[in-house]
């Protein structure tokens, strides 16, 4: 999952992208097979480490949470290794090819103006296409879609940003990746009456770059496409609930939740907004009904101990059943779902001035009906010092009401480290008040 910073300059970003034009001609699909899995490699050729042996989703998530793909910085030779791996994976599905010039990938420019942290040259989303069966519908589509980028070595957007040490990013994202393999295995197996592209978007850490590029070129029409299913940090659910945003965006959508988290034996956590720092923003801007399904953060975010080790792979298998049964009944309704636009607070480029003063405590994105749940705090921050704990919810900054996570993060941007605040925060039904002193980022 992406920084809200970095989120928050996309509609400038999509804009430009789609200035750009189309991206080359592509191919047929039915290109010869070592032809779909070559992308139109820039810079010298990469030795990638031998893949697992196993397709199941422990194997998905340990190799690409391996510290041989070093963190799979977008653009990077672990990021190239990691994207010709769900190539091969898109093709032993049969998964039809759905990139640039008959490949499994679409070259995506890394450079941007919104975000002067995303590295330089070009990364690679990677596509597939799932033919409908039903001739009728089979021109419709819906995509469902997984971020396979991290942060490297760490740097900008780390929790950790003094340390250099792999980032292998197991929960943030290889979780959701393989849960997108999952379900891609499900719905070939019995194809649904639409047709389904598959993404693996590049890019996300640093701007939600590869589904911005995505939308602005994209494999199937927009105009045909019916909703936009996203996995982001699915790997923690434990005793649940599962988190999914977007369940405003189409009338349809609770009811099909229902049915889904039923059968699976899955709590829901349901968040109406259609916007958020994860690609479904991309497609939400653009009129498409999303959802995001998402396990809640954790100490390991954005930080090197985000390792396979800590994966919940039972939990994610129950992610694959809601989300799988979701993508099905949306591809086999007869009608398109019913939109609703504008739900949620979107993102403006106003917003994009860096995160502003450090509290240190972690946010539990649960929906609450008011203020932020803290789901912990980093030991030795300003938010530890001050004596926030879990459970508790911020409601206030001194005068200033916190109404929800975007209320907090301005609250912080307007303030600078050094700063005292008055903290009012509701614990155990009861409204206290705490003072901190706000820090540095990355002190």
């Amino acid at each position: 999952m992406t920084t809200q910073t970095v989120r928050s300059g996309l509609p400038a970003l999509i804009a430009l992208l789609a200035a750009l034009g189309p991206v080359g001609a592509r191919e047929t699909a039915g290109a010869a097979a070592s032809s779909a899995l070559q992308g139109e490699a820039s810079g010298a050729p990469v030795s990638c480490p031998a893949p697992p042996a196993g397709s199941d989703i422990a194997s998905v998530v340990r190799y690409l949470a391996s510290d041989e793909l070093e963190g799979r910085l977008a653009g990077s030779a672990g990021e190239r290794c990691a994207g010709d791996y769900l190539a091969a994976a898109f093709q032993r599905l049969g998964l039809e090819p759905a990139g640039e010039n008959g490949t499994y990938f679409q070259e995506v420019p890394l450079a941007s103006a919104m975000n002067p942290h995303a590295p330089q040259g070009t990364g690679r989303n990677v596509i597939a296409r799932l033919e409908g069966r039903d001739p009728a519908l089979r021109d419709e589509f819906i995509v469902i879609g997984a971020h396979y980028d991290h942060l490297g070595r760490g740097g900008f957007g780390s929790l950790a940003p003094e340390t250099d040490a792999v980032h292998n990013g197991a929960d943030d994202n290889a979780s959701g990746v393989a849960a997108l393999l999952a379900i891609a295995e499900r719905l070939a197996a019995n194809p649904p009456a639409r047709s389904v592209i598959f993404i693996a978007f590049t890019g996300e850490e640093v701007g939600l770059l590869g589904s911005a590029h995505y939308t602005a070129h994209p494999a199937a029409p927009l105009e045909r496409t019916r909703a936009m299913l996203n996995l982001d940090m699915v790997g923690r659910l434990g005793e649940g609930p599962l988190i999914v945003y977007g369940t405003g965006t189409a009338a349809e959508w609770d009811g099909i939740l229902d049915t889904a988290a039923s059968a699976a034996g899955v709590e829901l956590a349901r968040k109406e907004d259609g916007y958020g720092p994860s690609d479904h923003t991309s497609f939400y801007l653009k009129d498409i009904p999303v959802l995001h399904f998402f396990t809640n953060t954790h100490d390991d975010y954005h930080r090197p101990s985000d390792d396979w080790e800590r994966i919940d792979v039972q939990g994610i298998e129950r992610v694959v059943a809601v989300a799988e049964a979701a993508a099905r009944a949306v591809a086999d309704r007869p009608a398109a779902l019913t939109l609703r636009r504008g739900v949620g607070t979107p993102p403006s480029a106003s917003q994009n001035r860096g995160y502003g003063a450090y509290l240190g405590s972690i946010p539990d994105y649960t929906p609450a009906e008011r203020g932020v749940r803290v789901a912990g705090v980093r030991e030795g921050s300003p938010a530890d010092l001050a004596g926030l704990q879990a459970g508790d919810v911020i409601v206030g900054f001194d005068d200033q009401e916190i109404a929800d996570i975007y209320a907090m993060t301005e609250a912080l941007r307007a303030r600078k480290p050094g700063d005292t605040v008055r903290i009012r925060v509701l614990r155990e039904g009861k409204e206290i008040t705490v003072t901190a002193v706000l820090g540095q980022r990355g002190g």
